[in-house]
């Protein structure tokens, strides 16, 4: 009967004990969300969330997480608060708490979402980057930005070909590709205004082989005839204007470059 008691009665403590880690866990008692059970303060971070008061929705996500670490409300914390930090214009966050995401939960239903996230914040960040870009003195590491939101896009295509964000992510990746192709136009054209003409083909070239389709081939064509024409390979700039001709005949460069490109007849 005695040991029987004593069963009972660490029962109940431990009753208790789970009671008060799913309504208050640590916290400050001046806390106003010191106490709530962890399906309130959900709905309270979810309620800021969709005001779109996304710091303290941040707030309130950390403190659920922080106090109920593990089940179904900790997993929507922690992707929820990932796209917080995207709209609260924190990319680098959104990333690592999107990443976090993928460790912990590699087979939630919902994960497809979390690499669809990181490509999105990736992608925003190469837009910026764009946009300063053109201002400024390229340099080989500018474009990392880009290359990493199209690998994360592709990522996503390739682990995920019936996400309901596929469609999304593809249009995404061709615009990435042609913001890819734009930025070597543009080192190809910096090399050239500085005299760098062999360079500026080669960057020139690398457009041309490797972004088959781009808008922006006209303009490598362009690059290479005018950087061979520099260098004196007059043959191999008539080779570059045949081509931009043959498959551009009404762009602006070719009617620019209409001019001979063979090497002037010498006077005697």
């Amino acid at each position: 009967m005695r040991f029987s008691s004593l069963l009972n009665l660490s029962a109940l403590f431990f009753a208790a004990f789970l009671t008060g880690c799913a309504s208050s866990g640590p916290g400050d008692p001046d806390d106003e969300t010191y106490g709530m059970p962890v399906a309130e303060l959900y709905q309270e971070a979810k309620r800021l969330l969709t005001s779109e008061n996304y710091k303290q929705a941040i707030e309130y996500y950390e403190k659920l997480e922080s106090r109920f670490p593990y089940g179904t409300y900790a997993e929507r914390a922690r992707i929820e608060m990932a796209y917080a930090h995207y709209k609260s214009d924190e990319p680098e966050t959104a990333i690592i708490a999107a990443d976090r995401f993928i460790k912990l939960h590699p087979n939630h239903a919902n994960v497809d979402y979390a690499y669809y996230l990181r490509g999105l914040a990736s992608f925003d960040n190469s837009v910026s980057f764009l946009d300063r870009v053109f201002d400024q003195e390229p340099s080989e590491r500018d474009s990392k930005s880009i290359r990493r939101a199209f690998n994360y896009f592709s990522e996503l295509v390739q682990r995920f070909p019936k996400s309901r964000y596929l469609p999304d992510s593809i249009n995404r990746m061709k615009e990435l590709r042609e913001n890819l192709a734009r930025y070597e136009i543009h080192v190809a054209n910096y090399y050239q205004h500085r005299g760098a003409y062999l360079a500026a083909v080669n960057r020139a070239k690398y457009v041309v082989e490797n972004y088959q389709g781009s808008r922006s081939i006209p303009d490598a064509l362009a690059l290479m005839i005018t950087s061979y024409r520099k260098l004196g390979m007059y043959d191999l700039a008539t080779d570059a204007f045949r081509i931009l001709e043959l498959n551009h005949p009404k762009h602006e460069k070719t009617r620019e470059l209409k001019l001979s490109t063979s090497k002037p007849t010498q006077k005697i």
